[in-house]
Order: structure tokens, then sequence, then C-alpha cells
């Protein structure tokens, strides 16, 4: 009798397996329904729809544009129902029952605290309004049977002037749910080196940090994000498979940057689904994480913007399994990739990977035991 354990996961077992998820926007995950919601309790007339499942639709439409310039517009919408304590508390909370219902352990979930000031918020209760939902959102799928941990990741925006000052916020608060900083938007014109007293900050202070690079720009942005401003981790880092030769015989060159990135084990952060709409990936099977897996890069599996993308952890391991017929197996190497990458002590990243993520492998790969003894007694009933 073979072991079925390498075969293909079922969408329900994919569903079920816990998962790590270390890129996600909370302005890009807002239930449809939410931002109505909110829209009609704010009176904020902007929105395109006003029924939830053609606003959902409208969102995935407008982002699946192969630019991420006009991908990022559509957070001017999420963003504009976005600005009351109520408002933040509410979305923070969904968003940690919506992972933990996705079979989703540990998240980071990212937000720029500059965006939600447009109301009079001060940027400490944009904070505080965002973990108190999150500790919320715990709570509720604790009641619901799920359980999952969310840490914040405060981000401050490429192109304005605020990034020493959002992460000295981090560093406020990082022992009070917020896990560490990060930089978005737009990467051509706005390198990382523009906010390099932000990152000699972090440093000094023992701190963590991701950048987005190598996304929509290529190896110069991963290169400065990497050995100008020290980064921890690469949100995103697509474009690394360009300093990656293939030759005609399947023999594989990696240039000197690829090569520290893999030697150093520098996560990278792939969100495929999004890689696919703005452009920095033409197809699934074609995305340069199944060469990454293959060269054991630490590769991670995100989500980037749920709303956006119509996507959930699940499903961009749906995607995976059926462009490169991942396994069970392949699926637990990216979520302990994930968990080893998280911004937590090492102790209790060890504690989940040892206590949660091979446990809950584990009953899912033994599970064709248990079908294959009830094949047998069935068969041995119906022939006595």
């Amino acid at each position: 009798m073979t072991s079925q354990t390498a075969s293909v996961p079922t969408p329900d077992q994919i569903s079920r397996a816990p998962k790590v998820l270390l890129h996600d926007h909370l302005d890009g995950g807002l239930r449809p329904g939410t931002i109505i919601d909110i829209a009609e309790a704010t009176r904020y007339t902007g929105l395109p729809e006003t029924e939830a499942d053609k606003l959902g639709i409208w969102f995935r439409e407008a982002a699946d544009s192969g630019s991420l310039e006009r991908y990022l517009e559509t957070f001017a919408h999420t963003c504009a129902v976005m600005q009351t304590r109520d408002a933040l508390f509410r979305v923070a909370a969904e968003c940690a029952e919506d992972l933990a219902e996705d079979g989703v352990v540990y998240a980071e979930v990212r937000y720029a605290p500059e965006q939600h000031l447009e109301q009079g918020l001060t940027l400490e209760e944009v904070v505080e309004a965002v973990n108190a939902g999150f500790r919320e959102g715990e709570r509720r799928a604790r009641a619901n049977g799920h359980r999952i941990r969310v840490g914040a990741l405060l981000t401050a925006m490429r192109h304005a002037a605020r990034a020493l000052e959002i992460a000295e916020l981090a560093n406020f608060y990082r022992d009070s749910g917020v896990v560490g900083f990060d930089i978005a938007g737009a990467e051509a014109g706005f390198p990382p080196t523009r906010h390099l007293d932000a990152f000699e900050y972090l440093k000094r202070e023992n701190n963590h940090f991701t950048i987005h690079a190598g996304e929509a720009f290529g190896l110069p942005s991963i290169w400065q994000a990497l050995q100008w401003c020290g980064a921890d981790r690469l949100g995103h880092g697509v474009r690394i498979i360009d300093d990656i030769e293939v030759a005609d015989d399947g023999s594989v060159k990696l240039g000197r940057l690829a090569s520290y990135v893999r030697d150093k084990r520098i996560p990278l952060e792939m969100c495929p689904t999004s890689n696919l709409q703005t452009g920095a990936a033409t197809s699934y099977a074609d995305h340069p994480i199944g060469l990454l897996r293959k060269l054991h890069f630490r590769a991670t599996v995100n989500t980037d913007n749920r709303l956006m993308s119509g996507t959930s952890m699940s499903q961009e391991f749906e995607h995976l399994t059926n462009a490169f017929g991942y396994t069970l197996e392949d699926m637990q190497w990216f979520t302990v990739n994930a968990m080893k990458s998280a911004f937590i002590p090492f102790d209790e990243r060890l504690a989940m990977i040892n206590d949660v993520i091979k446990p809950g492998y584990a009953e899912l790969k033994s599970e064709w035991l248990f079908q294959q003894t009830a094949t047998t007694s069935g068969s041995a009933v119906a022939g006595g």
C-alpha cells in the first residue's frame, strides 16, 4: 500500500490547513457590505456601486488593470470609509474574523495610520482603534471555534514625508500589538532610500521592518531595500527573478543579488494574484514563485489585498496547486517559511510551528489512512 501524503490537496483540505499570512493590507480587505454600511453612516457618497455584490465586482475589475498605479487608486474608497474609531475597529475585527475563518492562524496585517486622519483622529487613536479591533476579532474567532493571532505592521507612504514619525509610532506600540514597520506605495520615483532616517532609527531600536520592493520596479529597488536600508523582509520581491538565468538545458545561474537573498534566507512576501493584476507576472504557471520554490528561496504565500484581488489564502494556494501540483508538504513548507519570518519572538514562532502548524498538517496528511480503512471496511461488509 502506497502513502498518499504526496497527493495534491483538495480545496477542503487547503481551507482547513493552518496558514500564515505576512503581507495583507487592512484597507485592501474590507467586506463590500461593510464599505456600504460605513459610507451610509458617514455620508460618503463617492462609491461607484451601492450593492455589496456589485461593489465587490467593481473593486476586482478596477484593480485588474495591469498597472500598479491604477491598482492603488481603488484604495481611495476604502480609506474614505476608515476615518473614525468605530469604522477602524469594525474593519480590523472583521479582518481577523475573515482570516481565521479561512484557516489563518497567524497574520501580520499592515496599514498606514497617516491615511486615516481626515476626520480628526490622531495617529495614536488610529493605532489603538485598530489594535482593539484585532483583539475583538481574535475573540470572535475563538467563539466560532477558530484560533488566530494578528499583529499590526505600521506603514509609511513612500511619496510622503512621515516615515520617521510612523517608525517612532511603531516603536512606541511594539509591545501593544504592533510588530513592525513597512513602507508602501508606487515604487518608481520613490526609492526606499528617501526614508533612510526611519530605517536607521528602527535599527538603533532593534525593531523589525519590511519594505515593498521588487514589485513594479526591478533589482535596484531590492538592492536598495536590503543594502542601504537593511530590510528584514521584502514585500513582494518578485523581480529577484531578473537576477536568475535559466539555460535551455534547465541549468540555473544566480546573480550576486539573488545569491545573497537566498544565502541570507531573506523572506520574500509573494502575492501571486496581486502580481498578475499589476503586471508583475503573466500567469500563475509563469509566476516566479515556482522557480524560487525549486531553488529553495525563503518564499512565502500572501494575499496582499483580498478585496481588490477577490482572493483569500486558500484561493492563493489553490491557484498554486493547480499551476505547480503542490502537495500538503509544499503548503507546509511555505507556511513554516512564513512563520519563521514573522516579527514575533523566536520562542513564540517555534511554538506556533511545533504546536500548531506541524500538527495541523500531520492530521491532514494522515486522513487518507482513515479513508482507506473506511473504504476497506465498507467493501468487507458488502462482500460478507
